[in-house]
């Protein structure tokens, strides 16, 4: 075998290491998560919150594989996003920002972070308040975690793309919410956060993608975003975007010298994943994101909003099509959820939630019962769905 093609074959989960990869990076991706979820109090600055995700992020990798010959890139995957209420995703402001959150706020964590380019990412939805939550909030994140729960059984070898999208909508519409359009669930491979085969959130004339089939050793982020509103998201202020992805198929002579300057800095920087302007020379970086992206060579991920009063949640996880099953390795407890809605008379969505998850073991020890509310934990038990309030 040529080193070419050893270096092909261990870029999938047939090779041990890559796993230990994903779930290294999966670990400290969850635990980032869980410190900024005990920090998201009243009057917490959002910038805050976001740069402390990161930075946990930052110094975890940190630690990790330092003594080896070849330098192995490792660090934030996706910068930390706090995205409060309405606003549906992407808000990373930057320093200057004063923006806190409020008791009562729906606030939605995004975040991802990887190892040698093995990608973790994951999403959680968690509401400022002590007690269990109830109302229009609690429809919308049960409906966002039951989404996820039945996406996590039907992302599997053998199913198709659009059987997930079909599902999550029935799902939605149960507890009378919307599946937000325009989210993709994307495959990843080493460097690379939006693979080819996506899984579109909802099917309609103006979106379409290729039909494709899960297959065994696949690697996915499965991202759901539910609304009590129309689930049709709008950007209102460009200036509110800080999140940018290189372009790298792209190339043009930038016309401006602070344009230049900053694109040089990204280069070098940030080659291949995700940033935050944040993490950029301040001054200069609103000045030449602009000519960047206005000739493509930068990706903008901008901040989008449902209308003032609507409520969204959002849930993402990364999961591993392993030989033996589902492995999801990406997820964070939820709070106690007292919804109005329930999917008591709905019996197909009870037919996928009853899948399993893990193929059959001979042998094997008891099942544990996770509490009533609570999202699936990195290693879910076969057959054992943990619906909020089902």
């Amino acid at each position: 075998m040529s080193d070419d093609e050893r270096e092909e074959k261990e870029l999938d989960l047939t090779s041990p290491e890559v796993v230990t990869k994903y779930k290294g990076a999966a670990e400290i991706v969850n635990k980032a998560l869980q410190l900024v979820v005990s920090e998201c109090k009243p009057k917490a600055k959002i910038v805050d919150l976001c740069e402390k995700g990161d930075a946990f992020i930052k110094e975890q990798t940190g630690n990790m594989y330092k003594n080896v010959k070849k330098k192995i890139e490792r660090g934030v995957a996706f910068p930390t996003c706090i995205s409060v209420n309405n606003t549906v995703c992407h808000f990373s402001p930057l320093s200057s920002d004063e923006t806190v959150l409020e008791e009562g706020d729906i606030v939605k964590i995004d975040m991802g972070c990887h190892i040698d380019g093995f990608i973790a990412v994951v999403a959680h939805t968690h509401v400022v308040q002590g007690g269990p939550v109830t109302g229009r909030a609690a429809d919308v994140l049960a409906a966002a975690n039951t989404a996820a729960e039945v996406a996590l059984r039907l992302v599997r070898p053998g199913r198709k793309n659009s059987d997930v999208t079909e599902a999550i909508q029935k799902v939605a519409a149960a507890y009378d919410c919307k599946i937000v359009e325009g989210v993709l669930s994307h495959q990843m491979k080493q460097f690379v956060i939006d693979g080819n085969k996506v899984v579109l959130s909802v099917s309609n004339p103006d979106t379409r993608v290729d039909d494709a089939e899960f297959e065994e050793n696949e690697v996915y982020s499965v991202d759901i975003v539910t609304s009590t509103g129309e689930g049709k998201p709008k950007l209102l202020d460009e200036k509110q975007t800080t999140i940018y992805k290189r372009a790298v198929d792209k190339s043009y002579n930038l016309k401006m010298k602070a344009s230049r300057f900053i694109f040089s800095e990204i280069s070098q920087k940030f080659p291949i994943m995700p940033f935050t302007a944040r993490d950029l020379e301040e001054k200069r970086a609103r000045l030449g994101l602009v000519e960047c992206v206005n000739h493509d060579l930068l990706q903008p991920y901008p901040v989008l909003h449902e209308k003032p009063g609507d409520l969204v949640a959002h849930i993402k996880f990364t999961v591993l099509l392993m030989p033996n099953g589902s492995d999801r390795i990406t997820s964070h407890a939820l709070q106690e959820l007292s919804p109005a809605k329930t999917i008591d008379d709905e019996p197909e969505i009870k037919t996928w939630l009853a899948l399993p998850v893990k193929t059959k073991k001979k042998g094997g020890g008891k099942k544990k019962k996770g509490k009533k509310g609570e999202s699936c934990q990195a290693e879910p038990m076969e057959g054992e769905p943990n619906v909020a309030e089902s």
